[in-house]
């Protein structure tokens, strides 16, 4: 089993960056494929970004493709999520997700939330105009 703690959360404004983090317990990190999700207030939880377990290939949503970029380092058991160009709509609980039984497919598995075994308690993400 694994535990997922996001941080790095925080107020910024539109047009800034923002790296939020997710850190894993235990020792097999690198057995997990890693998602970031994210919801705004009366919204569904959507999709973000994926990464493969060795971070090889990923996979992004079109809202937020060409901005965000997920990478992980599975020496710290940490995936990450760099979030450039920030807009208002942006603005949202991002969740970190793993998923230990599938093969990496960010073509669909990966998108869909309930392939995930795993979540985080998520870290508010909150961009100014």
């Amino acid at each position: 089993q694994v535990q997922l703690v996001e941080s790095g959360g925080g107020l910024v404004q539109a047009g800034g960056s923002l790296t939020i983090s997710c850190a894993s317990s235990g020792r097999t990190f690198s057995q997990y494929i890693m998602g970031w999700f994210r919801q705004a207030p009366g919204k569904k939880r959507e999709f973000a970004a994926a990464i493969s377990r060795s971070g090889t290939s990923t996979s992004y949503a079109d809202s937020v493709k060409g901005r965000f970029t997920i990478s992980r380092d599975n020496a710290k058991n940490t995936v990450y999520l760099q979030m450039n160009s920030l807009k208002p709509e942006d603005t949202a609980v991002y969740y970190c997700a793993a998923d230990r039984d599938r093969d990496y497919s960010g073509g669909y598995y990966h998108r869909q939330d309930g392939t995930y075994n795993y979540w985080g308690p998520g870290t508010q993400v909150t961009v100014s105009s």
